[in-house]
């Protein structure tokens, strides 16, 4: 570990978080000190066989993140409003991580964030999963951290599980309801977006202090659709729902995520070009789905 600058991954055996520490690790640019609440998971001792120090940490307790962050050139932070559902939470978590950032003199920060988009509104929409982290970028910044924020586009993935086509009532077909309209929605699989904040890390200088939209492409939904349809052999249909008839579905979030597609629907900036500058070989949703097929097999 001497011998190369050390990343801390927070969130290390999470989705984004993972993603990130392997691709750190093969990379092999940066040593990593993966941090986990639990260091016993199958996942954390994947990690330590690959060559990370793994290390328990909790992002609400300042001691453990004291003894995480304590000799590292930098860290990654990704957080996790779903895991809790409370915004407040999620700020007082990136602010304290800030905090220590600035105390301890981490010289690159890269945080998972995203805008903050009740702000930018002017409160006519609110989602809270966003606002939280526009609110701790801003932190970030307003204190001196050298931090890069990453604002990664809608997860390929999330079309196997949270926005998986659903079986039409009327008929023998599926649909895709996320409200989107025409507008075309940037996305990405959270594996390569690893790849792309691995390579982040390596020109300090170019994106310190900068917001960097991710994104592979950007599709409509019908075009999302007409993928799945072609390679899963069912017939997938975008369900043109409107935000309006959305947010009156039953559960939780769903006026939040009514509102996370008005937002869409406005084009904030992903760059899709600098996405694939820095992994070139950084996969289309096409490719995606023909490599992950199992992952969609109860649709």
């Amino acid at each position: 570990m001497a011998s190369k600058k050390v990343i801390a991954v927070f969130g290390a055996t999470g989705a984004q978080g993972g993603s990130v520490a392997r691709a750190l690790l093969d990379a092999k640019h940066f040593a990593v000190r993966a941090l986990t609440r639990d260091v016993t998971k199958p996942s954390a001792l994947a990690l330590k066989d690959l060559g990370a120090e793994v290390m328990k940490c909790d992002l609400d307790n300042k001691v453990s993140l004291v003894t995480a962050l304590k000799g590292v050139y930098g860290a990654f932070l990704v957080t996790n409003f779903w895991e809790h559902l409370s915004q407040e939470k999620e700020v007082r978590q990136g602010k304290l991580v800030a905090d220590l950032s600035k105390h301890l003199g981490l010289k690159h920060v890269v945080f998972s964030g995203l805008e903050n988009v009740k702000k930018l509104t002017g409160c006519q929409l609110a989602v809270p999963h966003f606002d939280g982290k526009g609110e701790v970028e801003e932190y970030f910044w307003s204190i001196g951290v050298p931090m890069t924020s990453v604002r990664v586009g809608a997860y390929y993935e999330n079309f196997s599980n949270w926005w998986k086509p659903v079986k039409a009532s009327d008929g023998d077909y599926y649909t895709l309801e996320l409200p989107m309209g025409d507008v075309p929605i940037d996305s990405i699989s959270v594996a390569d977006a690893g790849v792309v904040i691995s390579n982040i890390f390596n020109s300090p200088e170019e994106f310190i202090g900068k917001a960097v939209g991710l994104s592979a492409e950007a599709l409509t939904m019908q075009q999302y659709a007409d993928i799945l349809s072609k390679s899963l052999g069912k017939d997938i249909r975008d369900a043109k729902m409107t935000p309006e008839a959305y947010e009156k579905l039953n559960f939780r979030g769903a006026k939040e995520l009514a509102d996370m597609c008005r937002f869409f629907q406005k084009k904030p900036d992903r760059d899709i070009k600098l996405t694939h500058q820095l992994y070139p070989k950084i996969r289309s949703f096409q490719q995606f789905v023909s490599e992950n097929l199992e992952a969609f097999k109860d649709i």
